[in-house]
């Protein structure tokens, strides 16, 4: 068995949110198929060039609709999963030091990675799982990348992952270019949205002008038919919180979508928090 996982992040600074991360797994036997649907798709509704979240339009609404339930419908199957991880500016960690200011970037993305699929509790067989992964193009130098894929690399050696049997082979850990692998691309639309909305920016009126511009407003749509997709698999769903294991914590990796809201260990309020 095989994971493939598209991990990528969006802005690093908002308004009320901040640090967001999000990836899209796939197991290796279904991978084909997901490919070739979610292209289809693309096609279907006359899109031959990457999607992106920023390109959401008025006049792009109807497709990206489209596209959503695509993807909702394969997470409906269990066939990707769907992982969204960041962090509120209410609070701020204190205590670090100075190399871990530096590399907040990367330490969060680490903990994305260990964490948020639950993968320690996916593989209750004796065979080995092995995982492939896709970074988006990583916004740091070399120097850092090659540090930051090492420790990734080293995963497979924490006891939670080695009990679990899942392996991680260095040349399957790669960067790549968002236009050519459509998972990561509708991966980006719902990753996107999430930026969005938790940042309030459904309510951005520009200077000047007295009503939100039709690509706000068709932004907003968007979300809210994504977040009614989501709601159709997780009831309870609540965007700005993690989401909940319902007794179970191996519903970490079964659930097909989470959300996973990072809090340090210790931290305080950030005074520069605003009010409204």
């Amino acid at each position: 068995m095989e994971y493939i996982l598209y991990v990528d992040e969006s802005n690093s600074e908002g308004p009320y949110y901040s640090n967001f991360y999000g990836g899209i797994l796939v197991r290796s036997i279904d991978l084909e198929y997901v490919e070739r649907v979610l292209e289809n798709k693309k096609l279907e509704v006359g899109i031959n060039s990457e999607i992106k979240w920023q390109r959401v339009s008025k006049q792009y609404l109807d497709r990206y609709k489209a596209l959503v339930d695509t993807l909702f419908d394969l997470l409906e199957q269990d066939l990707v999963k769907i992982r969204i991880m960041f962090t509120h500016n209410f609070t701020e960690p204190i205590d670090l030091t100075m190399k871990q200011r530096k590399n907040e970037f990367l330490l969060l993305y680490y903990q994305f990675m260990k964490h948020a699929f639950g993968l320690t509790y996916s593989n209750e067989s004796n065979e080995t799982v092995n995982l492939r992964i896709y970074f988006d193009e990583l916004p740091v130098n070399n120097r850092d990348s090659d540090e930051f894929k090492e420790y990734i690399y080293n995963l497979q050696y924490t006891s939670d992952f080695s009990e679990a049997g899942i392996k991680i082979k260095k040349e399957e850990i790669t960067e790549i270019d968002s236009k050519q692998h459509v998972l990561l691309q509708y991966m980006d639309i719902v990753l996107g949205s999430m930026y969005f909305r938790l940042n309030r920016f459904h309510k951005i009126v520009p200077e000047g002008k007295s009503r939100r511009g039709n690509r706000t407003i068709a932004k907003e749509k968007l979300y809210k038919q994504i977040n009614r997709r989501i709601r159709g698999i997780y009831p309870n769903f609540n965007i700005g919180v993690s989401t909940g294991t319902q007794g179970d914590i191996r519903n970490r990796w079964n659930h097909p979508y989470r959300h996973w809201s990072f809090k340090s260990s210790n931290e305080k309020r950030n005074k520069n928090y605003p009010n409204k």
